[in-house]
């Protein structure tokens, strides 16, 4: 397989159902068994600043007041998710937060619906219930647009250096998803667009004990309710968005995305409508090829759809992964293209 040196996930679709964002190269976990050193050797593989090496590359100079988007309520939001604690799937933080954000969806004027299922857990047998949120706005429209992030946090931070059994609430692996799509939901109604939209937070994304766990359980079963229902609309675009809310952004484009003839075009008008902005951390270059959700929506049930995420954050997996790394104007900067796009599509 042809890798990026800089690359640690791998490019095969083929590996998403048991490799999942851990499918890293296998030097990785050689030098962390020689050295022990986890987060060191974390932070010299993942952290690359720009496309030129330097931190001013990937940085525009916008700030918080130059954004016509709500960042700092996108970032109360996260703050008020990650309040409730630990949200794996099953737990009574997952429950909590299915209340909060079902009210807030139907607030805005959503028709909200649980897509509930059940899987068998991993490690001791037992049934645990799961479900998605689906949110949507204009239902009785037939051509759609899919906007999604994860919203179940991982179990246990297992890339954590000192506990990795201690307490992980994934403020940007999983809450800042979820934010900015309760931020956008304010903004949805008033989107002059003749698409309806629906939003979707997929539960089981990582709902692992061990690395060679099953990964996107929710996104596989709505992909496979989606094929089995053969609903009377059809997505023209869906858009996943995962750890977009760190404090030291860079979104470059995912390889796994741009590999799919199909969705390349929707990954080039989302940068470019970055460009436009002059949201510089849109980084119009491929670098890792990320093993997310998009996978079975994609491969599954057909839908072109790409993963917008900052995958160079070194807290990832940690007890570290906390609100005070994510920030308001990162939330402002993703927000305000994901609505310029949609406002675009005609």
């Amino acid at each position: 397989m042809e890798q990026d040196e800089r690359e640690l996930t791998q490019s095969n679709p083929a590996h998403a159902a048991s490799s999942g964002r851990w499918a890293m190269h296998p030097m990785f976990w050689g030098a962390v068994a020689v050295t022990g050193g986890l987060l060191a050797v974390y932070l010299a593989f993942f952290h690359d600043r720009g496309p030129n090496g330097s931190a001013e590359a990937a940085v525009s100079r916008l700030r918080l007041e130059d954004i016509p988007f709500n960042g700092t309520r996108a970032y109360e939001y996260l703050k008020q998710l990650v309040a409730i604690g630990p949200r794996p799937s099953g737990s009574a933080g997952m429950a909590a937060q299915q209340k909060l954000v079902a009210e807030h969806f139907a607030k805005q004027g959503a028709q909200v619906e649980f897509q509930q299922f059940g899987v068998r857990h991993p490690v001791d047998g037992s049934t645990v219930p799961m479900a998605n949120v689906i949110a949507r706005w204009h239902p009785d429209r037939q051509e759609r647009i899919l906007l999604c992030a994860h919203y179940d946090t991982l179990p246990l931070p297992m890339l954590d250096p000192v506990d990795p059994r201690g307490t992980f609430v994934g403020a940007n692996d999983g809450a800042s998803g979820v934010a900015l799509l309760m931020e956008l939901a304010h903004e949805i109604p008033r989107l002059q667009t003749h698409l309806g939209i629906d939003v979707v937070l997929l539960d089981g994304e990582e709902f692992i004990f061990d690395r060679n766990d099953r990964y996107f359980l929710g996104s596989e079963w709505f992909a496979r309710q989606h094929i089995a229902a053969r609903p009377p609309f059809r997505y023209r675009w869906g858009v996943l968005l995962d750890m977009i809310g760190d404090a030291d952004l860079q979104i470059y484009q995912d390889r796994t995305s741009m590999g799919w003839r199909d969705v390349r075009p929707l990954v080039e008008d989302i940068w470019a409508t970055a460009a436009r902005l002059g949201v510089r951390e849109f980084i119009p270059r491929k670098k890792h090829a990320v093993q997310d959700d998009h996978v079975p929506l994609h491969d599954i049930a057909g839908i072109s759809i790409c993963d917008i995420i900052d995958f160079d954050y070194p807290p990832w997996h940690t007890q570290g992964d906390t609100a005070d790394k994510c920030s308001a104007l990162s939330l402002a900067k993703v927000g305000w293209v994901v609505r310029e796009w949609l406002a675009s599509l005609r």
